[in-house]
């Protein structure tokens, strides 16, 4: 798939040409005063072997960028004391003057656009904000792995810039790549979704976007990520169980179906700088202390090329809250031990020393944690000198919060839009025939909501009532004073819905319901929303569309129901631009292609279901109903995949194998018994792979995107998935046009399940693939 689809030619011209010249006007204003702001009070980078400041650092190896990384970092870990190695195991990296190492901060955040969250970031007069993108669930909807890379890279242009003027870091602690797997998870939001395949895709393309340099050196970091938070880590503080004691009881074969495949892609595919171990235990043991998943999967298994970061304060937390060492230089130990390299926080740096004195820990260790540290902080050009002559040293002001930048954050929102329910002739408005629309709800004009939380401060904001505005006149009613909504403003609301031509219901939650920290404890909508909404819907005169503004889904099946409201849209948080975003959908100057990265429940799920059991696979013995769409087995709201366009698509299958043939070696066990499965490392199986070619055609009027999904059942054995996602692809089609999608499925790969104990096996029987409402069955023998 080729980048031209992130800014697809379905916008053409039909917006209203008195927005894009209002837009137009606001970005030259924004850049006139970016531009003309005085460069004489800029502040510096930080960086080591400044020859001005020290002219003796010219003759350190550590300084000479000619050399290997290698080389370089062993020089300049030779030269230090350990009182001054434990100066870099944390976060707020000490100074050491006499050999030109500057303080330095670790933690920045860049979750969705550079982020003030993090200590590493500030805002200031000369670049006020940054580009804010939608929170990551939206983007995941789209399914465009291009769009994930276009941002990344868009993002990290605006951290070097910031870092050029000393206003930000070079090593960021995003993305976020754990599993969507409760809908009540408070983090969900910062998440791609429930399934391992698209926050793979996701996790590996923003990594290659925030890190790769323009030429393509992979030496070379153009800033570092980092994935997080490693693993199983999905439950926040839910009914008084917080993520500080939390112990997740998870299954191998739980572990290396679902939990463990982004990290893993984001490792091997992404070749990130960073993962990120959380604070929960995962089989009594806190992941930050954990041998096993730190040196023996991310270093020894995947083989990380950087460093392993705790989460901030988790060495701390496993000792004080969890009590998993008696004294604190054995949690010191322990965790460096492990493989952790670096501590958020200031723990290693208080007990590493007494550690080392009283035998837990040999300095070779410490050595080892500040080798991987500082040949991060290499890789990024930190110890080559002053970095305005390096290759980003150009980038400034001017080159946050560009049009383009901007641009790309409405189409970013636009792309992962969900359209849910759609009746006949309800969307897309015209923006003609409309004269009047209602807008109501408390997400209405909200500016700060759309952007979910790890947030920076926006460039701008065009809020839904804003983007509406620019088409056709609005009457707004809050109807609730919050998103709490313990009381509804239900007449000001009927009111002027029963005289608009069109009602705009903008309805949802914010971080006062779902954040870090804090876990939901049920998938209403909250207050009398749904009150507001059934009450407005009966009594409006022309069509109801319903928005709801989340990160996690609902129990909207009152709304799903009702006959009366026309239209429902998920717009998840959907960041600066929402507003913009919002209104070219509802008025069809965009075609809507979202479709949903988690599944949404009834409330009876969350009833029966505690959050706190980690099985993604139903048990019958006990009613336990799995999660998400690849287990789970009882009723849905909406389901992931999900989602409508305004035109009509059919896909037909050009080419598709009905058999495939696993060669094995003549004295194979499997030739003289019956064997169900075979393993996915076979020789024999390697390198075997098979084309599956389908043609997609829009057979409506609205031009626009549309993705494609491959999904597979695979033959029941070793509690395989019900069906599981192998692939998938964007594409565009003009009205009225057809195109040819290819997907080459590989059989040990993307055929194969994993057992009870983790091993991947290739199933042998019948496969039904599955692309829309086609299916297709597939034969796999030996």
């Amino acid at each position: 798939m080729t980048s031209s689809l992130f800014f697809s030619s379905v916008f053409e011209n039909r917006v209203p040409k008195v927005s894009v010249f209002l837009c137009f006007l606001i970005s030259l204003h924004c850049s006139s005063l970016i531009s003309n702001r005085v460069f004489a009070q800029t502040p510096s980078p930080v960086f080591a072997c400044d020859a001005t400041k020290n002219p003796e650092v010219s003759s350190y190896g550590f300084c000479n960028a000619s050399l290997p990384t290698e080389a370089r970092v062993a020089d300049l870990v030779k030269r230090l004391t350990l009182q001054e190695k434990i100066l870099f195991i944390v976060n707020s990296a000490g100074s050491v003057s006499r050999l030109g190492i500057p303080k330095y901060e670790w933690w920045s955040e860049a979750l969705h656009g550079v982020s003030n969250v993090g200590p590493g970031t500030k805002f200031t007069s000369l670049v006020p904000g940054a580009t804010s993108f939608p929170q990551v669930i939206l983007t995941a909807a789209s399914f465009n792995t291009s769009l994930f890379q276009a941002i990344g890279k868009v993002v990290s242009t605006e951290a070097r810039a910031m870092y050029n003027v000393g206003l930000a870091g070079l090593t960021y602690w995003s993305p976020n790549i754990n599993i969507f797997r409760d809908p009540r998870w408070g983090r969900g939001q910062e998440t791609p979704g429930e399934d391992p395949l698209l926050s793979s895709k996701y996790g590996s393309n923003y990594v290659k976007g925030l890190q790769q340099t323009d030429d393509g050196d992979s030496s070379r970091l153009k800033v570092a990520a980092c994935c997080k938070h490693y693993t199983a880590y999905d439950v926040d503080n839910w009914k008084g169980v917080d993520r500080y004691h939390f112990n997740a009881v998870v299954t191998q074969q739980d572990m290396d179906d679902t939990f463990q495949p982004p990290f893993k892609s984001c490792v091997l595919d992404g070749n990130v700088a960073s993962v990120m171990c959380s604070y929960n235990k995962v089989n009594g043991k806190p992941t930050c202390a954990d041998p096993d998943l730190l040196a023996g999967v991310i270093r020894g298994q995947w083989k990380l090329n950087g460093y392993i970061v705790s989460d901030c304060d988790s060495v701390d937390v496993f000792f004080n809250s969890q009590h998993y060492t008696k004294t604190p230089e054995e949690a010191a130990a322990i965790a460096i031990n492990s493989g952790l390299d670096l501590n958020c926080g200031s723990f290693l740096g208080q007990h590493t020393e007494a550690a080392v004195k009283q035998g837990l820990l040999n300095e070779s260790a410490v050595d080892n944690a500040v080798t991987n540290n500082f040949a991060t902080l290499m890789r990024l050009g930190f110890f080559d000198g002053d970095p305005s002559k390096q290759p980003y040293g150009k980038l400034g002001p001017k080159d946050v919060c560009t049009p383009e930048h901007q641009e790309l954050a409405r189409e970013a929102a636009r792309q992962g839009i969900v359209l849910l329910k759609n009746t006949a002739g309800s969307l897309p408005l015209s923006p003609t025939a409309i004269k009047t629309l209602a807008v109501i709800g408390p997400n209405a004009n909200v500016t700060k909501t759309m952007i979910g939380n790890y947030e920076g401060i926006p460039c701008k904001y065009t809020t839904p009532l804003q983007g509406l505005t620019a088409s056709v006149a609005t009457t707004y009613v809050a109807g609730c004073s919050n998103v709490a909504c313990a009381s509804a403003q239900v007449d000001d609301a009927k009111k002027a819905a029963a005289s608009a031509d069109a009602t705009v219901l903008v309805m949802g939650i914010d971080q006062s319901q779902e954040r870090e920290s804090f876990d939901r404890v049920d998938l209403l909508l909250p207050g009398q929303q749904p009150l507001l909404i059934t009450e407005v819907a009966k009594v409006a005169k022309g069509p109801v569309i319903l928005v709801i503004m989340s990160g996690g889904g609902f129990d909207i099946s009152f709304a799903k129901n009702d006959s009366k409201i026309t239209s429902i849209l998920w717009v998840g948080y959907p960041g600066q631009a929402g507003g913009a975003a919002i209104a070219d959908v509802i008025f069809g100057y965009y075609n809507p292609s979202g479709r949903l990265p988690m599944t949404w429940y009834p409330q009876a799920y969350v009833d029966k279901v505690p959050m706190t059991n980690m099985n993604m696979r139903p048990d019958p013995s006990n009613g336990y109903p799995g999660r998400t769409y690849r287990f789970y087995t009882g009723p849905t709201i909406y389901t992931f995949g999900d989602g409508l366009s305004y035109s009509t698509l059919s896909h037909k299958l050009v080419k598709a194998p009905h058999l495939v043939s696993i060669p094995l070696e003549e004295n194979h066990v499997c030739h003289s018994s019956d064997c169900k499965t075979i393993d996915a490392v076979e020789q024999s199986c390697k390198n075997l792979a098979f084309d599956i070619h389908l043609r997609v055609q829009n057979m409506g009027k609205y031009s626009g995107s549309h993705t494609v999904f491959l999904f597979s059942t695979p033959p029941s054995v070793h509690n395989s998935p019900r069906k599981h996602l192998l692939g998938f692809e964007k594409v565009f089609l003009p009205a009225k046009s057809q195109s040819l999608v290819r997907f080459k499925v590989d059989v040990c790969k993307d055929l194969s399940v994993v057992d009870e104990l983790g091993s991947r096996k290739v199933a042998l029987g019948q496969h039904i693939l599955h692309v829309g409402d086609l299916k297709h069955s597939l034969s796999v023998r030996i």
